[in-house]
């Protein structure tokens, strides 16, 4: 496989960013579901929450590289057979993934640096409380990231059904172009 993309498929660094955001994405909202439900008793009560913000903000800088990739690398042209509106759809779908992507995260941060504390990262180091003290900062930045979770995993599984239709139904080449295979 190619490192680059092409004009027939994906290359093989857009493939891995690809599905590993898709693995980071309902891993960390599965982790989300699941410990918003731990008691104070868990074991977890303090660790799950660190995870989910470590992976989440790994999962930022994964974001921006796939953004910065997308211009030194950019993705192939639309099928030819696609109608005007799946690649309006398409266009659209895509463009929601992503801002939805950066939005949740940014809630995510808001919700953690509402106290003015940064966000330790594995233990590694530290991303800095840069906006902090706004009124209902983690009330309301907690209500966007729950919502907009939601909104993502959902319209990802949609994602994943079109994708799915277009190989099954259309006998198109856009899933095997996502899997780095010619088109």
């Amino acid at each position: 496989m190619q490192l680059r993309n092409s004009s027939s498929r994906y290359g093989w660094i857009s493939v891995f960013l690809h599905w590993s955001v898709a693995l980071a994405v309902f891993g960390l909202f599965a982790l989300g579901l699941w410990m918003i439900d731990l008691d104070y008793y868990s074991t977890w009560r303090k660790d799950a929450p660190e995870l989910h913000k470590s992976i989440g903000l790994v999962l930022f800088a994964v974001m921006l590289l796939r953004v910065l990739w997308r211009f030194v690398s950019p993705p192939p042209p639309t099928l030819e057979s696609y109608s005007r509106m799946t690649r309006l759809g398409a266009k659209f779908g895509h463009s929601f993934l992503y801002l939805g992507l950066f939005a949740v995260m940014i809630a995510g941060y808001l919700i953690s640096t509402a106290d003015g504390v940064g966000i330790p990262v594995f233990g590694l180091f530290e991303v800095p409380a840069l906006v902090s003290g706004l009124p209902d900062q983690a009330d309301t930045a907690g209500l966007i990231h729950f919502y907009l979770a939601w909104a993502l995993v959902i319209f990802s599984g949609l994602h994943a059904l079109a994708a799915l239709k277009h190989h099954f139904i259309d006998r198109d080449a856009t899933l095997k172009r996502m899997l780095g295979r010619k088109a």
